[in-house]
């Protein structure tokens, strides 16, 4: 059997044990610690801007307080890009409140801002103001995050910034994570960066921040015994795990380094072949990590985005489709949509390429013969 090729692995740096022996060797084997407190100054850092973190146990945790902390109640409507992963929508079914979604543009992929006005004017025409927009910066990519926050101020929603697969990235020379009322982060094992487990969330509002880390420690009031006049969630971050985020948190611009390497080597690879495209930065306004190096298949070219999926899982490559949009899964199916169909054609014709930073020469040469292949035997190399 071949060796598994991951469409996106962990990748440590080297200096992560470090960090993970400190806090075995002081026993802070718990929630909270010395790591966490360094990892959030590393982002906020990193991120610039002015803002403030709170590292918490997943990026689903981090946008789950940002919408307790807007006040999304049941009965209340939130704007969700619907081209995205659930994560991005299950919060807001969490507080009983109703996703609308919006579709995709074909430029970034991300959020469209004439749906999303159209979106917004239709639910306010229906007394029902959405309470908060979640923007998703698909693949590293940044949205057209100008047009959208224009539209958002226009009509004074709040907007959410899921840049779960973003960090790294930037939008005019800002860092993704800082453009929102609200940003969430992700460490996932897959993210571009990792903490095993992991997220957390940005705002420049600190005092926004100290409530979620209240909030994600059970909501415990300042007094001797445990005393509760919230509701609150076993959300923090441990100690553990940020040590490998301080880690990781080293070697981060290497890692965009790699992904960025990964895209062009696809690019270039695949050059001559009119039935593949790959998503352009727009202008030099955009600039991605390129977390995942995605690429559309013409379905009328003789090879389906399925083809390619199956040639290479046969030989024990992991890729993906691209996310399946939000309005065509079946939990959601009740829910509103605004669009013209852009996001369910990308779904069908679009795949994830193997986009790890740890991805070796040989592994890629062989991803590259496979997928040629697909399309001409006489080109297999």
């Amino acid at each position: 059997m071949n060796n598994k090729i991951w469409l996106s692995s962990p990748h440590m740096g080297g200096t992560e044990e470090q960090y993970v022996k400190e806090a075995f060797d002081t026993n802070w084997i718990a929630p909270l610690g010395p790591n966490v407190d360094g990892f959030e100054k590393d982002l906020s850092t990193y991120l610039g801007n002015d803002v403030h973190v709170a590292a918490l146990s997943s990026g689903t945790a981090a946008l789950h307080l940002a919408l307790i902390i807007l006040g999304v109640k049941a009965g209340d409507e939130v704007i969700c890009q619907s081209m995205t992963f659930s994560a991005s929508a299950n919060p807001i079914a969490y507080q009983g409140a109703t996703p609308v979604f919006v579709d995709s543009e074909a430029l970034t992929w991300n959020m469209s801002p004439k749906y999303l006005e159209e979106a917004i004017k239709d639910r306010i025409s229906k007394g029902k103001k959405p309470k908060a927009i979640i923007v998703v910066h698909l693949y590293g990519m940044p949205a057209e995050m100008d047009l959208i926050m224009e539209v958002a101020d226009r009509y004074e929603i709040p907007v959410v910034e899921d840049a779960a697969e973003a960090l790294g990235s930037s939008y005019k020379g800002w860092k993704l994570g800082t453009f929102g009322a609200m940003s969430i982060l992700s460490f996932n094992g897959n993210k571009i960066i990792t903490t095993s487990g992991g997220g957390a969330l940005v705002s420049t509002n600190e005092e926004w921040i100290k409530k979620a880390r209240f909030l994600a420690t059970q909501a415990r009031d300042n007094a001797p015994h445990y005393q509760h006049s919230h509701i609150g969630y076993n959300y923090r971050m441990s100690n553990i795990c940020a040590g490998i985020g301080r880690g990781q948190m080293e070697v981060l611009e290497k890692r965009v380094a790699s992904r960025r390497a990964n895209y062009s080597f696809y690019k270039e690879t695949f050059a001559d072949l009119d039935a593949v495209s790959f998503p352009d930065e727009p202008s030099e306004d955009f600039y991605s990590n390129r977390w995942l190096s995605t690429i559309l298949v013409d379905s009328n070219s003789g090879v389906t985005r399925e083809d390619i999926r199956q040639a290479l899982e046969n030989e024990n490559i992991e890729s993906r489709p691209l996310w399946k949009p939000m309005h065509l899964q079946p939990v959601f199916a009740d829910a509103p949509f605004y669009g013209d169909g852009t996001s369910e054609s990308l779904f069908e014709n679009g795949l994830c390429l193997p986009s790890g930073s740890n991805l070796t020469k040989e592994e890629s040469q062989k991803v590259k013969s496979l997928f040629r292949s697909c399309f001409n035997k006489e080109n297999a190399i």
